[in-house]
C-alpha cells in the first residue's frame, strides 16, 4: 500500500525509523512507565460507550475521554497522579522530525488489541494546530486510513509496521485519519501481541 503524491504538505511516512533493538528497548521503557500511569479504558462522552483500545499518557498533560467529553489533564484519571516524564528518546524523535520550536506536552498511549480499531477521527482538542502529530507504531502492523481535511473525502490506506513513524504537520495536520484494523500476529515484539501506538503532541500554543 502506497500512498500517492497528492496528500497536503506536512504529511510524512517514515518507514522503519526505529531498528528492532531501540523497538525493545522502548517498549522496556514503556513496560515500566505502564506501572506508574497503567492503562485504563476511555469512554465516549454522553454514551459512556467504551473504547476498544486501552490508553494512558506521559507528559505534563494526558488526553482523556469520559462522559463529561475529551480533554486534557495533568493527572491520571484513576490513580490522581501527575503522567510520567516523556522518555528522552521520544523527545529526541520529535526535535528530528517534528519541525517545532517547541517540546511536546503530550505522549498519548495507546493499545490496540488484535480486535480493535479506531474510527476515523480529527486530533483538534489541542489549543494549537502549529506543532505536528508524530506517531510512533510497535507491536502488530495497523491498517492506517489517512484522507483529507473534510469528513467523506477520499482516503487511502497504508500499513503501518512496527518502528514506523508517521507525522501530520502543516497542512495534513487536521487530515482525518483511522485504524482499520489490526493483523494479528504479525510481530513479535509485545509478548501479548497487539499494538501500542505512541502519540506526541503538543497543546499550548507556543
Amino acid at each position: 500500500m502506497r500512498l500517492s503524491d497528492d496528500f497536503p504538505k506536512g504529511f510524512k511516512y517514515l518507514p522503519g525509523y526505529f531498528s528492532p533493538e531501540e523497538q525493545k528497548g522502548l517498549v522496556d521503557t514503556l513496560r515500566y512507565l505502564v506501572k506508574e500511569a497503567p492503562l485504563f479504558t476511555p469512554v465516549m462522552p454522553r454514551t459512556g460507550k467504551p473504547f476498544s483500545v486501552r490508553m494512558t499518557n506521559l507528559g505534563t498533560l494526558g488526553w482523556v475521554s469520559d462522559r463529561s467529553g475529551y480533554r486534557y489533564q495533568t493527572q491520571h484519571p484513576e490513580t490522581g497522579q501527575p503522567w510520567p516524564v516523556i522518555p528522552k528518546v521520544l523527545q529526541d524523535l520529535w526535535n528530528k522530525v517534528g519541525d517545532s520550536p517547541t517540546a511536546p506536552e503530550a505522549c498519548l498511549v495507546n493499545y490496540y488489541a488484535a480486535t480493535a480499531k479506531m474510527g476515523m477521527h480529527q486530533d483538534r482538542d489541542e489549543k494549537t494546530f502549529e506543532a505536528p502529530v508524530v506517531s510512533v507504531s510497535l507491536g502488530d502492523t495497523a491498517i492506517f486510513r489517512l484522507g483529507g481535511v473534510k469528513r467523506g473525502g477520499p482516503t487511502q490506506s497504508l500499513k503501518l509496521n512496527s518502528g514506523d513513524v508517521v507525522v501530520l504537520g502543516g497542512e495534513a495536520r487536521l487530515c482525518y485519519h483511522g485504524i482499520d484494523r489490526i493483523l494479528g500476529g504479525s510481530s513479535s515484539l509485545l509478548k501479548d501481541g497487539g499494538r501500542l501506538n505512541l502519540t506526541l503532541r503538543r497543546i499550548s500554543p507556543f
